[in-house]
Formats: C-alpha cells, sequence, structure tokens
C-alpha cells in the first residue's frame, strides 16, 4: 500500500515542481503546508537540530560572552617566569612551554571588529609596548552552544576574537637565531560557520608539532551573523558578509609576515580544515588574493554539494535577521548598536524560519560564505571541475565513510518511512528523484529509511563530488591523494552522547586520531587505535614536508617508527587507488565507484 501512497505522492509533486508552483523563491509559499496537505502524516524536521559534530558543540549553556579587552595583556616585566620569547612586527610575545612543544596562545592577528569595525573587514594589529602575555587562549568568536556533541563548549565567547595559537616543536630554540625552519600548518575549523574554536582540546596542535617536527597554526574567525551577514551592497553603509573568510585570510598574511620569528617558513605553508574549515579552505584555493599566502592544502569532509547562497539568498537571510532584531535592514546603525546577546538570538531565530523541506541542504548550512562575485566567484565544485583554481598546489582530499549518519539522524530524530523519504529526495533532486529511488531503494529494506538517506548524504554531498573534482584535477596535471576514514572509534565519550554515531565513522571522526590528543581532550585510544593515530599526523605531516604524505625524505624518527604504508597519488595510472584510513590502512580502488559513476552521469553537483 504505501508504494502507492509513494506513487502518488510523486506523481502530485513531480506536476507541482514542473509548474513552477513550489519552487519558486517566495516568501507566501508555506511549502510544509503544501507537503501536509498531499500527506498529512509527514514527519516534522528536528529543527532545533544544527549540524555539529565531534568537532563543533559542546554543553548546552551561554558560555561567558566577553567584551572587549581595552589593552593587550602586557608585562613590562621581561625577566619574569620563564617561557619562549619572540619578536614579532607588532612587538615582543611570550608563550609558555608544555609537554611536547613551545606554544603561544592568542596571538593577535588583526585589531578587535567590535563596536563601528562590526561588519568590516580586518584591520591590522596595533603594535604594543612591552611583552604580550601569550600564555592562556583567548575567547572564541561569538557563537551558541546548544548541544551536548563535545566536553565542553567554549569557556567564553567575544566579539574581540581574532586571534591564534602557534606550536613550536620543543627543540626549536627560539632564543638563539634560528639556522633553519619548519614547514608549517594552518588549521582552519569546522561547525557549519556558526561553531568551533581553535583552542578546543581536541585541536590541540602540540603533537603534531612535535612528532613531525613542524610549525602548528590554529585560528579563529568571525562567525555567524558576525562573520556573514549581509544586509546590502554598499560595504560602507551596510553589512557585505564574507567577513569570517576575509579574517582567515588576514590571518594567513599575519602568519606570512611573522612565523619565521616562530621557527615557521613562510615559504612552505599547508592550510588544512575538516568541514567548514574545509569548505573554507577550497574557497582560498579558488581566491586570487589567498594565491600567494599558502603553498599546499588539506580537505577534509568537505561538503562540495551544499551550494554558497547567491546575493539574493544572503540578502533575504539578512533581510530576515534584520526583522528579528527590529531594526531595518538598511538601518545600518541601529544594526552597529544591537548587542552581541541581540545578535546572536536574531540568528538563532533566522537560521530555524527559513529552514523547510524544499530547501532541504540549507539545514545544513544557513550562514556561511556567499558568492558576491568578486571575493568568491563560483561554487567550489564548479570551480575545481572546470580547473578554475590554484591547480599547481598538491591537494590531500578524504571523507569518513559514513559522513551522512550525523547529517540524516540529527535532522530526523524519528523513523522515516518510504513515503517521507521520496517527499525529502523530491524536494532536493526534483526531476531525477525517479533515477535517485531506483537506484538506492532495492539496497535499503529496512522500514526506516534514515540509513538510505544518510548514505545518499554521503555519496552525494561528499564523497562523490570530491572524486569527481579529485579526477578533473588529476586529468589537467594536479597532484592529489585521497583517503576514506572508515574507523569507528572505541571509546563512545568522543561523541557525548550522539549514540547514532557509536557505531559508525561518522562525520568529523578523523579528528581525535589526526590531532592524537587524546590526553588533553579526556578520551583513549587502544593501541591500534594509537598506531592509526600516529600515522594519520605523520601522513599529514609528510604532506607538510614534501606534498607527498608517503615521502620517507624528511620523516621524523618518530614517523619512520610508525612504518607508513604506501600512499600512491591518486591518478588513473595507480587505477585511482584511495588510502583506507582504518586500523590495518591499506590503499584500495574506491568501493563505491560504481554509486559515484551514477552521480556524475546525472551531473548535478
Amino acid at each position: 500500500m504505501e508504494n502507492w501512497h509513494c506513487l502518488l505522492l510523486l506523481c502530485t509533486l513531480s506536476l507541482e515542481l514542473s509548474s513552477g508552483g513550489v519552487t519558486k523563491n517566495d516568501d507566501d509559499i508555506d511549502l510544509v503546508s503544501f507537503l501536509r496537505n498531499v500527506y498529512p502524516e509527514l514527519l516534522i524536521i528536528n529543527r532545533d537540530f544544527e549540524i555539529n559534530s565531534v568537532e563543533e558543540l559542546g554543553r548546552p549553556g551561554d558560555p561567558a560572552i566577553i567584551q572587549q579587552t581595552k589593552d593587550k595583556p602586557v608585562t613590562q616585566d621581561t625577566d619574569g617566569a620563564a617561557g619562549p620569547a619572540v619578536i614579532t612586527k607588532d612587538g615582543q610575545i611570550k608563550g609558555i612551554t608544555v609537554d611536547k612543544a613551545h606554544v603561544f596562545y592568542g596571538v593577535p592577528y588583526a585589531s578587535p571588529p567590535v563596536g563601528a569595525y562590526r561588519w568590516k573587514p580586518p584591520r591590522p594589529v596595533s603594535p604594543w609596548h612591552g611583552v604580550y602575555d601569550a600564555s592562556f587562549p583567548r575567547a572564541a568568536c561569538m557563537q551558541f552552544c546548544s548541544k551536548a556533541i563535545t566536553e565542553e563548549c567554549p569557556k567564553s565567547v567575544s566579539e574581540d576574537c581574532l586571534y591564534l595559537n602557534i606550536f613550536v616543536p620543543l627543540d626549536v630554540d627560539l632564543s638563539s637565531p634560528l639556522q633553519s625552519h619548519l614547514p608549517v600548518m594552518v588549521w582552519i575549523h569546522g561547525g557549519d560557520f556558526i561553531a568551533g574554536s581553535a583552542s578546543k582540546p581536541l585541536y590541540d596542535g602540540r603533537f603534531i608539532s612535535n612528532f613531525t617536527h613542524s610549525v602548528v597554526v590554529s585560528l579563529e574567525y568571525r562567525l555567524g551573523a558576525f562573520g556573514f551577514l549581509v544586509s546590502g551592497k554598499d560595504p560602507h553603509t551596510s553589512a557585505a558578509g564574507n567577513y569570517g573568510i576575509l579574517d582567515q585570510q588576514a590571518a594567513l598574511l599575519w602568519v606570512q609576515q611573522n612565523i619565521a620569528v616562530f621557527g615557521g617558513d613562510p615559504a612552505k605553508v599547508t592550510v588544512f580544515g575538516e568541514s567548514a574549515g574545509a569548505q573554507s579552505v577550497s574557497l582560498h584555493l579558488m581566491i586570487q588574493s589567498s594565491k600567494p599566502l599558502f603553498n599546499q592544502a588539506i580537505l577534509q569532509s568537505l561538503p562540495f554539494s551544499i551550494p554558497l547562497k547567491t546575493r539574493h539568498d544572503a540578502l533575504k537571510l539578512g533581510k530576515g535577521f534584520a526583522k528579528q532584531t527590529n531594526c531595518s535592514v538598511s538601518d545600518f546603525v541601529c544594526l552597529l548598536s544591537l548587542t552581541p546577546q541581540a545578535i546572536l538570538a536574531a540568528q538563532m531565530k533566522t537560521s530555524s524560519k527559513i529552514l523547510n523541506p524544499f530547501r532541504f541542504l540549507e539545514v545544513f548550512e544557513t550562514w556561511g560564505p556567499y558568492i558576491d562575485g568578486e571575493l568568491i566567484k563560483e561554487q567550489a565544485v564548479t570551480a575545481f571541475q572546470k580547473g578554475r583554481w590554484q591547480k599547481e598546489k598538491p591537494i590531500l582530499l578524504g571523507t569518513t565513510s559514513e559522513e551522512g549518519v550525523l547529517f540524516a539522524y540529527g535532522v530526523f530524530n524519528k523513523p522515516v518511512s518510504t513515503v517521507e523519504c521520496t517527499v525529502y529526495i523530491t524536494a532536493i533532486f526534483k526531476q531525477h528523484t525517479l533515477q535517485i529511488l531506483h537506484k538506492y531503494l532495492p539496497l535499503y529494506r529496512d522500514a526506516d529509511h534514515r540509513n538510505m538517506l544518510a548514505q545518499i548524504v554521503t555519496d552525494f554531498v561528499f564523497l562523490c563530488p570530491s572524486r569527481r573534482s579529485a579526477r578533473a584535477g588529476t586529468a589537467a596535471g594536479s597532484k592529489f591523494w585521497m583517503y576514506v576514514f572508515d574507523h569507528v572509534i572505541s571509546d563512545r565519550s568522543v561523541w557525548s552522547g550522539l549514540t547514532f554515531c557509536y557505531e559508525h565513522s561518522c562525520h568529523g571522526a578523523e579528528l581525535p586520531f589526526l590531532f592524537h590528543s587524546a590526553s588533553v581532550a579526556n578520551f583513549t585510544l587502544s593501541p591500534s587505535e594509537k598506531l592509526l593515530s600516529n600515522r594519520m599526523l605523520c601522513y599529514w605531516g609528510a604532506f607538510a614536508h614534501t606534498g607527498d604524505p608517503s615521502s620517507r625524505s624528511q620523516q621524523t624518527t618518530f614517523c619512520r617508527e610508525q612504518r607508513l604504508p604506501i600512499w600512491p597519488r591518486y591518478s588513473d595510472t595507480s587505477g585511482f587507488l584511495v588510502m583506507n584510513l582504518t586500523v590495518r590502512s591499506h590503499t584500495q580502488a574506491g568501493t563505491r565507484n560504481h554509486i559515484c559513476d551514477f552521480w556524475d552521469q546525472l551531473g548535478i553537483y
């Protein structure tokens, strides 16, 4: 009987979609009501869920909001407690020596974006006198903590948040002239462009730095409405958006100008990021002004098929935001006068209002970069397929094996029937729905179709467009290495209650292994998992040193002891082999090539 329902529903939806009756960008049309008229038992999307994973959010409750620090924490006592000290172009900085590394926390890379500078591009740091205290992390950028997903939210948040952390191997003597410089790895955190922090214990860079002999930098950037609000076109009289991306660019420029005094080589910079961080890295690979700021890139779990907003859609979001604040979208003075708390509240309300099944993919990214025509000119998946990116730069690219589980089970908190599944697939894929159902439905016999939806998200959003981009790049002569992370962590506490990830390699599952941060992030790894972790950070380190994760030429003693399996370049001559990162890591042909061939032929990335 359900199959008949399915067919009837599909016919009705197809007629409406083909007539344009429900797809036009119209505030008057209530698509949820339309769907309920067709099928009254339609499941309600869990609107309170925000797409976050092991890397993104934490304890419920609001972190403390810190106002701008009027003066940098500077002390005149240059002969005080022992700690590594350097002189940057802006002034002297003293850090702290911890187990495994010298660390400089909370180093300012731009002036605070507060007051009249709230929605303005980042400005250079004002030099200071005395010694800047870099012994403790600064506040994270403004965000709202709503779900228990990791052990902690940021302890404090602030608009004054444009800082970075630097990790230097212990054997680098910063008190004497440096004879040689180490490769630099710059980490851009994920969090759906609304959450996350460079200072999360999960991202502690001391272990990668120490074991691979590289300088690791992690940066904060403006999030949510603070980083991405668009209220008009004129940047002088409105918020023009993409400030979070400009922040990242400013941090990369700071690295070019200052990292040498920390022992880093500005001519050997690898930018790496996961999820929204990987999206950010992909944009810097397309942005001409970012080109001289780094040499190669690592893209972890890049959601290629989640589209960046058009200017029209970004402005529509901005108008909805302004409405929630009781400011006119054209009244920039009113918007600038809002408290940080009021902006967060309006951001949350706007996010929940625009979600509906016909904009299903926007559930995953309400706030974020948009195509402004100047800084960002097109979708990343288009740029990579057309060769409009910095093709001379080596790329390491990969996904987890079950990216979509977090999304499907997070958004749908109850079982999804065949009929409901058809609704959502039709909402996303329109005229391609029948082909997709024909491909996937026979493979999933359960009454609950969330597993099927999860696999479609994995394939369509992450895996297959990554494969397509890598193949287009290799055909044009670019160097790619591909991986799939395919291990289920034994310590379930890393998921903090996300039970549906306990038996899966969810979005973000590789992060505890890459950063080797178990000892500081309160989880444990088994002996075989420690070997996987060691190998992963050694692959990433080898890539930073040489542009090849399989290179042995500049390996540390630690990495030589890990006996890394060979990781061949992704190319047709090697059979397009992918590294399967698991407790017995090995190369393999893509296990879902037939499915990705199907998506490639649909041509809808």
